[in-house]
């Protein structure tokens, strides 16, 4: 019984450890840092490019690979605690996605009604920060894009800028929404993200002789988070 309890006692006096010092490399809060603590074990995540979204001035939209189950865990234990997450049906009635829920606010996305609302360009005009998690796929139909049209409209009517996020690896997890390959366990995640820019921004860069519309911006945007490359290289400068 003595040696069950000592057992017990170490285990969560190396959590708190953890959780602490979680707390002072990533930003996070406590309660944050004790709720992804386990995550950031069990999966190895390389976490260093999280840096870039607590670096983004507000207003700011974290757009985010929804690739599994586990990125709206993961992104409301990493993201600053005042973001707002705008979370699909499924991820709303999740049961064990209801602790980390308590880590911020959350509203729930009906795909029958697009979410581009006064109240959330009112709230990012505000210095606001929303997240938002896009549907894994390359190739979106009509209606998955619409989700596209929608952030790039609230983006620019409040000015904000977006970060995108992936968080590579998921795919590979018993948690994936679509496997690919081989199927692990407990396979290693990173975290990578590109620099804050405005849908304008965005346009601006694009490369060819016509500017595309915003969408299409922030779509080539959001598959350039994706490359491994541009993955690396951020990492590596963050870490730096």
């Amino acid at each position: 019984m003595i040696t069950a309890i000592a057992l017990a006692g170490a285990i969560l006096a190396l959590w708190l450890a953890a959780a602490a010092y979680l707390c002072l490399r990533r930003g996070l809060n406590l309660h944050q840092a004790v709720l992804y603590a386990p995550l950031k074990v069990l999966f190895r995540i390389r976490d260093n490019a999280i840096a870039e979204a607590h670096g983004a001035e507000p207003p700011v939209i974290y757009a985010v690979w929804h690739r599994s189950r586990l990125e709206p865990a993961l992104m409301l234990a990493l993201l600053p605690a005042d973001t707002l997450h705008i979370l699909d049906e499924g991820s709303a009635g999740a049961w064990w996605l209801d602790p980390y829920r308590a880590l911020a606010r959350t509203i729930v996305f009906n795909a029958r009604h697009i979410f581009v609302s006064r109240r959330l360009v009112r709230r990012l005009r505000g210095k606001g920060r929303l997240a938002v998690y896009l549907p894994d796929d390359e190739s979106p139909d009509q209606k998955t894009f619409r989700l596209f049209r929608a952030i790039a409209r609230i983006a620019s009517k409040a000015e904000a800028r977006v970060v995108p996020i992936h968080v590579e690896g998921t795919v590979r997890s018993l948690f994936s929404l679509r496997p690919q390959g081989g199927r692990a366990l407990a396979p290693n995640f990173r975290v990578t993200t590109l620099e804050p820019l405005t849908i304008a921004q965005m346009v601006a860069l694009a490369d060819g002789e016509e500017r595309p519309m915003a969408a299409d911006a922030l779509f080539e945007r959001m598959i350039a988070v994706r490359r491994p490359e541009g993955g690396e290289m951020q990492e590596d400068r963050l870490a730096a």
